[in-house]
Order: C-alpha cells, then sequence, then structure tokens
C-alpha cells in the first residue's frame, strides 16, 4: 500500500515552499520521522520528516520547485509500487522517472556568510563552502564514505560541505560520530575530530585557508532574498543610527571563572557572558519600555512582555528564533534557551512560528572577535543590541582617590535604534542601566545552581 507526504502548514501566512534538497532517492528506505526532503519558505529552511514506513516510490516535485501548501511531494510505499497511481498528484507536478543509477543530484544551498551581524556561542568560525553538482570532484582516490550517498557508512548523513571539509581537514568520516539530528555528522564535528597540527616551538605565519568560493558562481537562496529584502526596507524606512557604551565586566569574568565548573556540572553547557548581557538587556527593557516598543499607524505600542530574537549564524544565512517571555529567566534559564534555538536552527529544527513576535534583537557579534559594529534593525522591531568582544586590557581607574592603571575585562556594547520613536536619551539611558548593572556583576542569585 502506497501514501502521499504532502507538503505540510509551515506556519502562519506560509502558503508556498521551495523544494531545496532531496535526502532520500527513489528506492531509498525511509522510517518514520526521518528527514525526507528540505524546503524553504520565506521565514525558515526546514527538513520534512516522512509520516509512514517504507521506501521512496516516486518524487513528484524537483529541487528548486516552488509549491503550495498540500501539493503531493512524494510517494512512499513497500517498494512494489503498487498503488502509486492511485495517488492524487497535482497537475502541475510531474512525476520524476525513477533513475537508472543512485548517484542523486546534491546541490547544497549555503549562502555566503550574511553581512549582517550574527551570534554564535557554540561554532568555531570557519569558511563557508558553496557547492554545486559540477563542482564535486570526479575522482574518488580513496573516500572514507561512499561516493556522494546520503549516507556515509555508520557516520550519519554527510553534506557535501561537511565531506569537502573532512578531506581538506584529513579525517576519516567513519571515525566521527555525527552530533546533528538523527546522527547528521555537523562541520564541527569535523573540526573536533581534527588532527592537531605538530610542528616546531618557532613561530610560524598563520596559514590562511583559500576559500573554494573564488572564481564561481552561485544563485541567491531564497532566505538570503528574504534578508536582503528586509534589510533594505527596514533602512529605506527608519531613521537608524547606533548609540556605543563601553562596560568593565571583570566581576562578571570572575564569577564565571569561580561558578563554571559548578555550573557546567548541573547544566551540562558552558557559561559564556551571553547569558549575562541578555539578562542585563531584559530588566533594561522592563525600566525603558520604549526599546522595546513597536509602532502600529499612529500609535506606540508597549508589550508587557519581552520576546528577544536572539541572531544566528546558519550556513544558509542568518535567523532571528525568538526566545519568548524572557523576562522572568535567570542566567542558567538564559543559558539553556540560547543554546536550545541556536542548536535546533541549525539543524533545521524551529517551526517557523519561533522566528515572530520577537520585541528586541540580541546580536552577539563578538563571538566573532567584533569590538563593536553598528547592527540593522528590523522592522517592526525598534531596536537591536550588538555585543562585542570581552578582552583584557589596560584601564584608567579611581582607587581611594588615587588614579591606578589596572587590567580589566571590557567590553562594547553597540544599540542601534529608529530615531524616529526612540532618541538618543533613551538609548543612553537603556545602556547605561545595563551598564550598571554589568559592572555590579551581582548575579550569584540568577545562577540558578
Amino acid at each position: 500500500m502506497s501514501e502521499s507526504v504532502s507538503l505540510p502548514a509551515l506556519g502562519e501566512s506560509v502558503t508556498e515552499g521551495t523544494v531545496t534538497r532531496w535526502l532520500k532517492n527513489v528506492g531509498d528506505r525511509v522510517e518514520v520521522d526521518e528527514p525526507l526532503l528540505e524546503v524553504s519558505t520565506d521565514k525558515v529552511d526546514t527538513e520534512i520528516p516522512s509520516p509512514v514506513a517504507g521506501v521512496v516510490e516516486q518524487i513528484l516535485v524537483q529541487e528548486d520547485e516552488t509549491v503550495a501548501v498540500g501539493t503531493i511531494l512524494v510517494i512512499v510505499g513497500d517498494g512494489s509500487g503498487g498503488g502509486v497511481a492511485a495517488a492524487p498528484a497535482p497537475a502541475a507536478a510531474e512525476p520524476a522517472p525513477a533513475p537508472a543509477e543512485p548517484a542523486p543530484v546534491v546541490v547544497e544551498p549555503a549562502p555566503v556568510a550574511p553581512a549582517a551581524p550574527v551570534v554564535n556561542e557554540v561554532v568555531t568560525p570557519e569558511p563557508v563552502a558553496v557547492p554545486v553538482a559540477e563542482s564535486v570532484p570526479a575522482p574518488a582516490p580513496a573516500a572514507p564514505a561512499a561516493a556522494a550517498g546520503s549516507h556515509a557508512g555508520g557516520s550519519g548523513y554527510v553534506t557535501p560541505i561537511v565531506r569537502k571539509l573532512a578531506n581538506e581537514q584529513g579525517v576519516d568520516l567513519a571515525t566521527v560520530s555525527g552530533t546533528g539530528i538523527g546522527g547528521r555528522i555537523r562541520k564541527e564535528d569535523i573540526l573536533n575530530a581534527t588532527p592537531p597540527v605538530s610542528g616546531s616551538s618557532s613561530a610560524a605565519p598563520v596559514a590562511v585557508e583559500v576559500s573554494p568560493l573564488r572564481g564561481t558562481t552561485a544563485p541567491l537562496s531564497r532566505l538570503r532574498k528574504v534578508v536582503a529584502e528586509r534589510a533594505v526596507i527596514s533602512m529605506q524606512s527608519t531613521a537608524q543610527l547606533t548609540s556605543v557604551v563601553e562596560v568593565d565586566v571583570t566581576r562578571v569574568a570572575q564569577l564565571r571563572t569561580q561558578a563554571q565548573a559548578a555550573f557546567q556540572a548541573k547544566t551540562g553547557r558552558k557559561l559564556t557572558f551571553l547569558p549575562f548581557f541578555a539578562k542585563a538587556a531584559t530588566e533594561a527593557l522592563q525600566a525603558y519600555p520604549v526599546i522595546n516598543a513597536n509602532v502600529d499607524d499612529d500609535n506606540i505600542y508597549y508589550p508587557d512582555h519581552e520576546n528577544i530574537s536572539i541572531a544566528v549564524d546558519t550556513e544558509r544565512g542568518l535567523l532571528t528564533p525568538v526566545v519568548k517571555n524572557a523576562g522572568p529567566l535567570n542566567i542558567a534559564q538564559w543559558a539553556e534557551a540560547i543554546d536550545d534555538v541556536a542548536t535546533r536552527t541549525r539543524d533545521n529544527q524551529l517551526k517557523p512560528d519561533e522566528l515572530a513576535g520577537g520585541t528586541f534583537t540580541l546580536t552577539n557579534t563578538g563571538s566573532r572577535g567584533a569590538l563593536f559594529d553598528t547592527p540593522v534593525v528590523f522592522l517592526p522591531q525598534l531596536a537591536i543590541l550588538g555585543t562585542g568582544i570581552v578582552t583584557k586590557r589596560p584601564v584608567v581607574m579611581n582607587v581611594n582617590g588615587d588614579d591606578v592603571i589596572a587590567i580589566r575585562s571590557m567590553v562594547y556594547l553597540a544599540l542601534s535604534y529608529d530615531h524616529r520613536i526612540i532618541d538618543g536619551a533613551d538609548a543612553a539611558r537603556f545602556l547605561t542601566a545595563m551598564k550598571s548593572r554589568l559592572e555590579a556583576g551581582a548575579f550569584e542569585a540568577d545562577l540558578g545552581i
């Protein structure tokens, strides 16, 4: 008995989706809830799991095709092909002929890293590649995994980008345990498995890896187009500027050092600076709600809640999942929330509605080493906070009436805002409130340990 799998509703106001990649081919076995394909909408890229177990008998919508919600995408059955003819395929979709060869056409829609500010607490910086079918190496020189297959031995699902990175780093995929959904091997797994570089103790120039993007052309992804359109609309519709303050977070740094072991033992995650910034920002939003407001025609709406969008850098581009009702969260809860939305965003596990409803955005550009930047406000929000890298440097301080120079942990906080509604004094009050909270460093009761 064969069953059809249709494009499901992917959130409020989402009426269509584009098939970006098939993860299974005709003849492949699929289990219940195992990903069948990836779909891109104007809100999110996501995987479509199979509601039934069986064998892929027909693929009715090809990669890069855009279809309406409810369109039949694929037929899954027992492999006999019986019952396929009874499945009502849409008129616009032509069944894909069963391929005569096992190698699927794989197109990895990974865009160039976006110019917009990003947050990345858990990802090591790395070059991003956009492979196309022609650029996949044709020779197969003792590859550790099956060539162009959907799975690599027992190592889980492997994308072309990850496979290329493994070859470049000299990592045997068969020895890597994937940490992604369904055992998928991610770029982080390859980097963590990369053998340490041995060499002499003498200083040597750091080798800069040449990106394979040089000299290539790649189409704009649907997500990249949406981000570009929204950025232009926001810049043309608002009067944006940025205010910056310098904050001494030495006491927070000392608290992190003292609490790190106990925090990780209880929560299973590292204690970073970002939850402290999020906590201080949320408290400041409650004191100065105009920073958290939005405009509706001739009215300013001041929400009674703080829904914080967290900017996340992914292979597909910048996404901003929302931590809703964030006001009551302590440091441990913030750490869990940030880790959760960041991980699920990168693994295509977000629901489209989780990208909507934000009232304020937090972007950690310091995770990539930036001192500060001028992040872009995206409507309907009125403000976005960028947190720079925390770095130690000499600072002039007043101790008992005397000026002294001391080594302190310093950070820049940059608030971009819509000057139509928010004045410079409003921004300064908000940033000063954050500065005072962070410099006091009194977060012991918020650690949750």
